[in-house]
């Protein structure tokens, strides 16, 4: 079982400077929701948006102590035309 907060430090430490909330969708410790505000996501499509974020999760993901990891990504300008919701 994994905490989210556990998940939030390892994107953090991958992507520092960066808005991260991790929630248990599920209550297993195993299914997740991410949102990532970063601004090293500028310039980037999804897809490398999603890249930068699993990398430091690759182990629990292989394992599959981490089974699911819904990602919702945004750099800074994209959030703020979202009305940062």
């Amino acid at each position: 079982m994994i905490d989210p907060n556990a998940i939030r430090e390892r994107i953090l430490g991958t992507l520092p400077g960066s808005d991260v909330v991790v929630s248990d969708t599920t209550g297993t410790g195993d299914h997740f929701e991410a949102r990532v505000v970063s601004p090293d996501f500028a310039g980037k499509s999804m897809v490398q948006q999603h890249q930068l974020v699993y990398a430091p999760l690759q182990d629990w993901l292989k394992s599959g102590e981490l089974h699911a990891l819904a990602l919702k990504t945004y750099s800074p300008e994209q959030w703020k035309k979202l009305g940062s919701r």
